[in-house]
């Protein structure tokens, strides 16, 4: 493998990542005008803002199995070309069921994470790896351009047409992916589901890192697409459609922007050790999301895109460096709960809104989330990062690879 095909490797797959997330935010900067347009309850209004999450989250493992097993080239492809059907879809919907079918289908859009993980990592040496998935996962600059463009496009040309721009743009990548993308030139014989199944039975520290993937880049989802809601709420008269997109556009470009930083961070200081920074941190900035004052509210939002970023970063630098054979039925695992920690916030905001009328309890469950995350990464990771006698360490780790 040369520089060369590494970098074309990493840059397609980066882009095809970047479309995806595009498509799987496009419900949430219109979730406001269906509310008014559809006449939708308050429960309604936030479901079709979560749904797509949920069939993503739960598909992240087995397409990240297929990914391993047939290689990324394939399943990438195809996925690219799936998603345009319901992306296109959803620009005829007249109703809260149709929104909900197409959105839940929308949600595989979600799986294409733990594919370009899988694909991507096997491009690049372990000492690489963390700066190289930190890139791949700039991708997540798609939420962003979904959450800034589609508002200022449905405004001149409509939604429905600028929803059929977007499904334009997945097919004609999923096209160009299958043309001229190329799987790494890898030796090792793929394994069979049920011995990528076992990894995950054998291995708890998985699990471990699905738990920190769940609040990182699970608060990263819940906030990206429920953040446009809250502000137009919280502050009535001041933010309308166009501005929290923006805001919140900008939100996302801060977390995407922070992830490469995370894994070169974690390549040097070790993901583990940065955890601890971002957990410790996010601890004090999210209870000032709770605040209904635009400045604090805002300082807790920049904070915690700064963390949940780092965040990211560092997770994904752990996964390939303790299971470098199984990187992407890890990263499913890993990346279906970061998926379901952007499931079960968005609701869990609609309901405590519904019954106490804010939103703040639900950013001091964010807070408490973080104190169990610090807990457990210095007593499992960072005080134990290479002990060899840890049965749940794979060898990479065991040989003492800092993390």
């Amino acid at each position: 493998m040369n520089a060369r095909e590494s970098t074309r490797a990493l840059t397609l797959s980066t882009l095809a990542f970047a479309i995806s997330f595009a498509v799987w935010g496009m419900i949430s900067p219109m979730a406001k005008t269906f509310q008014t347009s559809f006449h939708l309850t308050e429960q309604q209004a936030w479901l079709i803002i979560a749904i797509p999450v949920i069939l993503g989250s739960i598909f992240r493992l087995p397409m990240g199995m297929l990914a391993d097993r047939y290689g990324g080239r394939i399943v990438f492809g195809v996925l690219l070309l799936f998603i345009a059907f319901p992306a296109l879809m959803l620009s005829f919907a007249t109703s809260f069921h149709e929104l909900a079918l197409w959105g839940l289908l929308l949600g595989m859009a979600g799986t294409s994470f733990s594919i370009g993980v899988a694909f991507t990592s096997k491009w690049f040496p372990p000492e690489k790896q963390g700066f190289a998935l930190g890139i791949y996962g700039a991708g997540n600059i798609g939420q962003s351009i979904a959450l800034f463009c589609i508002p200022f496009l449905a405004k001149s040309m409509g939604w429905p047409v600028t929803y059929r721009l977007f499904a334009a743009a997945a097919l004609i990548w999923g096209v160009v992916f299958l043309l001229f993308a190329r799987n790494a030139p890898v030796q090792a014989q793929p394994k069979s589901f049920g011995a990528m199944l076992k990894v995950l039975a054998e291995k708890p520290l998985s699990w471990l890192l699905a738990l920190f993937y769940f609040v990182t880049f699970g608060g990263f989802v819940a906030l990206s697409i429920g953040l446009p809601k809250v502000l137009q709420e919280v502050f009535p008269g001041f933010i309308d459609r166009e501005d929290a997109g923006l805001r919140v556009a900008g939100f996302v470009v801060l977390a995407t922007a922070m992830r490469p930083l995370g894994g070169w961070l974690s390549d040097r200081v070790g993901g583990a050790r940065l955890l601890m920074l971002v957990f410790g941190a996010s601890i004090f900035l999210a209870p000032l999301m709770s605040i209904e004052q635009i400045v604090p509210f805002t300082a807790g939002a920049l904070g915690m895109a700064v963390c949940v970023g780092l965040g990211n970063g560092a997770v994904f630098k752990l996964v390939p460096q303790y299971f470098p054979k199984d990187t992407g039925t890890v990263t499913g695992l890993v990346g279906a709960m970061g998926g379901l920690g952007g499931f079960f916030p968005p609701l869990a905001l609609g309901v405590i809104k519904a019954q106490t009328g804010h939103y703040g309890p639900g950013f001091l469950l964010l807070a408490l989330f973080c104190v169990l995350c610090l807990l457990l990464n210095y007593f499992i990771l960072c005080r134990r990062p290479s002990d060899p006698g840890d049965p749940n360490l794979a060898p990479t780790a065991q040989a003492g690879v800092k993390g």
